[in-house]
């Protein structure tokens, strides 16, 4: 009896020992939290769940980047470009996006609570299942137009506008 439990053990050892370990699909998340970013280039990058918490990106070109799942909590985004950005599942709650390009850019389910808007492009943006307060949302209907390129919903749809 001892011998075929310490024979199953073996070959329990031997057989979950030898597999290999589970690859990702891409590197761990960047962090460029605090960070002073102002005017930086991430224009095409993947900066999948990087962290930009509390960082000044002022200026920053993120283009046509991939965000997806990053982090950008209490950030200063004024007059950045974010047009063609895929910001699917990112918390950009307590962000500056004054002045900022959010043209053609995918935020579905991001979360966007106590974002601030003023003057910003939303023109064929998708917010589809974004997380934004009531006034953020009749805030954005205001100046929501557009298809976005990616996705084909249309911006004020996203937005449950009326």
């Amino acid at each position: 009896m001892w011998r075929q439990f310490t024979g199953f053990i073996l070959i329990l050892v031997l057989f979950f020992g030898a597999m290999p370990a589970q690859a990702t699909d891409y590197p761990p998340p960047l962090s460029f939290s605090n960070a002073e970013l102002k005017g930086r280039d991430f224009s095409g990058q993947t900066l999948r769940a990087a962290e930009f918490s509390n960082a000044n990106m002022e200026l920053a070109n993120f283009s046509n980047a991939d965000l997806r799942g990053a982090v950008f909590s209490a950030s200063v985004m004024t007059g950045a470009s974010l047009h063609g950005a895929d910001l699917s599942n990112a918390m950009v709650d307590q962000v500056n996006l004054t002045k900022a390009d959010l043209g053609d850019a995918v935020l579905t389910e991001a979360l966007l609570l106590r974002a601030i808007f003023a003057d910003v492009s939303i023109t064929n943006a998708d917010f589809t299942d974004a997380i934004l307060d009531r006034a953020q949302i009749k805030e954005l209907c205001a100046i929501a137009s557009g298809v976005n390129s990616k996705t084909g919903i249309e911006t004020r749809y996203s937005l449950g506008c009326r």
